[in-house]
């Protein structure tokens, strides 16, 4: 996503109907003809898109403003220096419409004293939540700690799948992972790719610990949800030692200090790679690569590990807040969602159809095996703490669960202990957190 500052201008576009006589007109017979609908009246609709582009939001959806909103002038802002959602509220100049993500929904929202309740919105204009898929508008409604329905689900959510590299599976003559498989079966995959030819060595299997772990099969959080502690330290066991084992192929050591390990995939020397299937992660032509489904995990559900959308949502202080959820109403539509799912972005509706049209209009994805990014549903969201408990940041909580697997990864700690060091430094998080 770029992080810069941007605007895009969509013209208002008005026609006045003039008749020839300088009056009403009349129908056959002498009846007056019904006066011509009233134009509407112009009016500039801010948009906060965070991190998402200009150009972006600009190939997605300035057709559509043209079309339906004609006497609008859009002026999209982009989240960066003297454009963050705290700088613009001080300012006073707060936007219409914010989309804001589930770890944002505090920071750039709710705390920031702009959260509007849609509930009213909705009901009175009838409109189905349901076409949603469940998960998605359940995680909103949780993290906004309320029953308020504080956003609606926008493209894309970020499903987990498993990436591999077609010349290094010709090169070895190593059979093609297929949908379907478990990590143990990836895990032997990865064994038999994990060798130095030619002086090269070849990595069987490389990822983001940080986002491995976070989008767990188990959906599970990391501070638990309703105590002071790490959540089910078992389950973290159980994770931690699957991903463990494929750092002791010999070989396939992890990065010592580099925890974004999907860089290597890039440079053609990586076999396997999990990670989210994302219009935003750019694979070099160079490298040949299809994908699978995201390997099953004994004991938990077969479901698809996900990181889920962001959200479109109203700040209170809008002068415009039915016509801004009409904008909202069309952003989200089958129609706008269609064409977003062609070009590889996953669609938030309950649609067989529209998820079936993942990618068929894009140069590279029309040539992958989608089919692996919607094979299993989504899993359900990561449960949030209780309302009246402290919380630690996200991003806090990840870094140091993928710090503390790098340590258990070298070798520099066991996994009892590592565990237990863990609940540790989030307790000392927390307690920062009650001296603020």
């Amino acid at each position: 996503m770029v992080k810069k500052k941007g605007y895009i201008a969509i013209a208002a576009l008005m026609s006045v109907l003039v008749s020839a006589c300088g009056a009403q007109g009349t129908k056959e017979g002498g009846d007056p003809a019904p006066a011509a609908p009233k134009p509407k009246e112009p009016y500039t609709l801010k948009i906060w898109g965070g991190g998402v582009s200009a150009a972006e939001f600009n190939e997605r959806f300035k057709a559509m403003f043209a079309q339906k909103f004609p006497h609008i002038t859009v002026e999209y802002i982009v989240n960066g220096k003297g454009t963050t959602m705290p700088e613009l509220v001080a300012a006073g100049d707060i936007p219409d419409i914010i989309r804001f993500d589930v770890p944002s929904i505090r920071t750039s929202y709710l705390d920031l004293g702009i959260g509007y309740d849609l509930s009213e919105l909705i009901k009175t204009n009838k409109y189905d939540t349901q076409r949603f898929v469940k998960v998605f508008m359940d995680e909103v409604i949780d993290a906004g700690r309320s029953e308020a329905v504080y956003g609606l689900p926008m493209p894309p959510y970020f499903p987990q799948v498993l990436y591999y590299n077609k010349d290094l599976f010709d090169k070895f003559g190593v059979a093609y992972p297929k949908d379907g498989m478990t990590w143990d079966e990836i895990y032997d995959i990865s064994k038999k790719m994990t060798r130095v030819d030619g002086g090269v060595e070849y990595r069987g299997f490389s990822s983001n610990p940080v986002n491995t772990l976070r989008d767990n099969p188990f959906s599970l959080p990391i501070l638990d949800p309703t105590r002071d502690q790490l959540a089910d330290p078992e389950k973290w066991k159980l994770l931690f030692t699957n991903l463990k084992r494929f750092y002791e192929i010999p070989n396939n050591k992890i990065e010592a200090t580099n925890t974004n390990e999907n860089a290597a995939f890039s440079k053609g020397k990586v076999a396997l790679m999990p990670n989210q299937h994302s219009v935003y992660l750019t694979i070099p032509e160079s490298v040949n690569w299809d994908m699978v489904t995201y390997p099953i995990m004994e004991g938990a559900p077969k479901l698809a590990p996900q990181r889920g959308p962001a959200y479109l949502g109203l700040s209170k202080t809008s002068k415009h807040k039915e016509e801004a959820f009409e904008v909202i109403m069309a952003m989200l539509s089958d129609e706008i969602q269609l064409a977003d799912s062609k070009r590889g972005i996953t669609t938030t509706l309950n649609s067989k159809e529209i998820e079936g049209a993942l990618g068929t209009g894009h140069p590279v994805y029309s040539k992958k095996n989608m089919k692996a990014v919607n094979h299993y549903p989504p899993t359900p969201y990561t449960q949030k703490r209780k309302a009246d408990l402290l919380d630690v940041p996200g991003a806090t909580q990840q870094n140091l669960v993928g710090t503390t697997f790098i340590e258990v990864a070298q070798g520099k700690v066991d996994l009892n202990t590592a565990i237990r060091q863990l609940e540790e430094k989030l307790k000392a998080e927390l307690d920062k957190q009650k001296n603020k």
